[in-house]
């Protein structure tokens, strides 16, 4: 969880900071959870990255990757500033930022919805500030063995720098980018993520056993129950919840799931009908 209050590091996170490469631009990554961290190593080639998470002690973080964590204002001043906080925060952390950014800076977001993030970052961030949309089709579990050709969304917000965010996307991290509007992205979304995710939940609520004579369709199945098990809850509000096309599709999927049952004496709110 991302606190807003302008406290610095830990002094302990203070006492050796790497020296900033002046000739690199500088990135704050605000918001280290899963997500965030797996993105440092792919960036810090690139960027200074310094990395703002006051709910998380990033020390070991640190550490690790020879990177610097900075208080929320001191993110907010850098180059570029990449949200990688739930949805549910964007606001919060965004009217928290935006007094201090330069102008001329460029924020990026990571959310897996499109239209409401856009939305909620024009109207907090001041004019002179660009905005760029992005969600990567990928995370740390398929994303573990390397990200190249793997597949990014990206929605132009407000100004002109999606062109250059998308040169680096493609020519640097070798990424497959898609330019989509928000709207378009968050329709796509519901099916893509929604189907997958709601699945997968359900297999997980019903606890699934391992069973060893499988078929390959069901060794699909485990495989995505796997990928998306690990997801916080947070994650599944926003593709369930937050997404304004995600209702639509989940009463789809409920009445198709009693039209395909009912002919068999079942139904999805009765286990067996009389």
């Amino acid at each position: 969880m991302i606190s807003h209050q302008p406290e610095g590091p830990d002094a302990a996170q203070q006492e050796q900071r790497p020296a900033p490469d002046p000739e690199k631009p500088s990135i704050a990554l605000i918001g280290v959870g899963a997500f965030g961290e797996f993105c440092i190593p792919h960036l810090r080639g690139f960027f200074t990255v310094r990395l703002c998470d006051s709910g998380r002690n990033l020390e070991d973080l640190c550490r690790r990757h020879d990177v610097e964590a900075v208080d929320l204002p001191g993110a907010a001043r850098q180059d570029v500033v990449l949200l990688a906080v739930p949805f549910s925060q964007l606001r919060s952390t965004a009217r928290a930022i935006a007094p201090h950014m330069r102008p001329g800076s460029l924020v990026v977001d990571v959310c897996s919805i499109k239209s409401k993030p856009l939305a909620v970052l024009t109207e907090e961030l001041h004019s002179t500030v660009d905005i760029v949309g992005t969600h990567p089709l990928f995370g740390p579990q398929s994303g573990r063995d390397g990200i190249t050709g793997l597949r990014i969304a990206l929605c132009p917000g407000r100004g002109r720098r999606e062109r250059l965010v998308e040169r680096f996307l493609r020519s640097r991290l070798k990424l497959d980018v898609i330019r989509t509007t928000a709207e378009q992205h968050d329709r796509q979304m519901a099916y893509v993520q929604g189907m997958t995710h709601l699945i997968a939940r359900i297999m997980v609520a019903m606890e699934v056993p391992r069973f060893d004579h499988t078929t390959a369709t069901f060794s699909h199945l485990e495989k995505m129950k796997d990928m998306v098990r690990q997801d916080s809850d947070e994650l599944f509000r926003t593709i369930i919840a937050d997404n304004p096309f995600a209702a639509d599709v989940v009463g789809s999927f409920v009445r198709a799931t009693n039209d395909v049952l009912q002919p068999f004496g079942y139904s999805a709110d009765r286990e067996v009908l009389s």
